[in-house]
């Protein structure tokens, strides 16, 4: 299956299909004329999926770098190492990057690319459900802070994304957890018959075979948003439910407890049950999403005060001018920017 990102020049296409990885240089060959790649990627996916990626590429010059797994590893002080191994590999701007992992690696490669040079071509290549479905397409990259996710970034996007489902077979469990946050976000914000069947399925095992359709409808979606909002300042924000929480929980616990779909998952069943207490949100949202989160294993509430979270959510980049865009749903597939401030949390108790 082939989608299209139109967003002009930097228009881009993105496919999806099982054992597409050994095709790759089929698909690259189209995008890029050059001869020689950089491959970053992880401990955990480089030994899985790195040999045979560089193989299919073996009319290119491949170079690689692997580093550590998780979220710690998406920080500033990964660039030096990457720049470096960049310039040992002597990357010129007619050279292609290509991020082989999850969401660490590709908005972490894909920062390193959009600032080395200025610029170098890029490909994204997801191994896990939540860099398919969502961190991959739409040309966010960035690195974190100690004060908060995500505060250096750019908007890059690639030249092509190839999902292949076939290599989510190799994640362990917590990771389809993790990537099923992302999914069920989708259903609530844009597609009520989305959620619904992945609250008939039930379980990752019973929705696995729907799996392509389910990653390219969450793709499709992500799509259209970005076509109508390219630099996050309207409808695009509505792909940011659940994550002002999500975020805030994600950096109390210094990226070591909560995965990044577990928070969301957390920030979208908790704004909805405060949102519905302030008549914002139809009654028995919360109650949905907290049945099909906890049909995939996925956590609804952290245990924190919410005045533990409180200092970082005004740091969070959503917070503009002490004002924060919130995403809220008027009910299930239908979401709105609600414009308010930290003080909408304020008697949200424990969250």
């Amino acid at each position: 299956m082939k989608l299209t990102v139109h967003l002009d020049k930097n228009s881009y296409p993105i496919y999806i299909g099982s054992n597409i990885l050994s095709q790759a240089d089929h698909y690259i060959s189209e995008v890029f004329s050059g001869k020689k790649i950089f491959i970053i990627s992880d401990d955990n996916v480089f030994p899985l999926y790195g040999e045979a990626l560089i193989q299919t590429l073996s009319g290119y010059e491949c170079h690689s770098l692997v580093l550590p797994h998780g979220e710690p590893t998406k920080s500033f002080e990964s660039l030096p190492k990457i720049y470096e191994a960049m310039l040992q590999a002597k990357i010129s701007r007619s050279d292609l990057v290509i991020a082989l992992g999850g969401g660490v690696i590709g908005d972490l490669a894909g920062f390193a690319a959009s600032s080395f040079l200025r610029g170098i071509k890029l490909v994204q290549i997801p191994t896990s459900l939540l860099a398919q479905v969502d961190s991959s397409v739409g040309g966010k990259v960035a690195v974190d802070l100690p004060q908060g996710k995500n505060l250096v970034g750019a908007f890059y996007h690639p030249r092509l994304v190839l999902i292949d489902p076939e290599v989510l077979n190799t994640l362990p469990k917590r990771y389809i957890n993790d990537g099923m946050g992302e999914v069920i976000k989708y259903g609530c914000i844009k597609d009520a018959a989305l959620f619904y069947t992945l609250k008939t399925c039930g379980s990752f095992e019973a929705l696995k075979p729907e799996l392509a359709s389910v990653i390219a409808r969450c793709v499709d979606i992500k799509r259209l948003v970005v076509e109508q909002d390219q630099f996050d300042t309207g409808e695009r924000m509505l792909l940011n439910f659940g994550h002002t929480l999500a975020h805030t929980i994600e950096q109390y616990y210094h990226y070591e407890r909560e995965s990044h779909g577990e928070a969301v998952a957390i920030g979208m069943y908790q704004i909805t049950r405060i949102a519905e207490t302030c008549g914002l949100t139809a009654p028995g949202c919360a109650d949905e999403i907290k049945s099909v989160l906890t049909a995939y294993d996925l956590p609804h509430a952290s245990g924190l005060p919410i005045e533990d979270l409180t200092a970082a959510i005004k740091l969070d980049k959503k917070n503009l001018n002490s004002s924060l865009n919130l995403i809220l749903l008027h009910t299930i597939g239908d979401s709105y920017i609600h414009p308010s401030d930290v003080g909408f949390f304020q008697n949200a108790g424990t969250v």
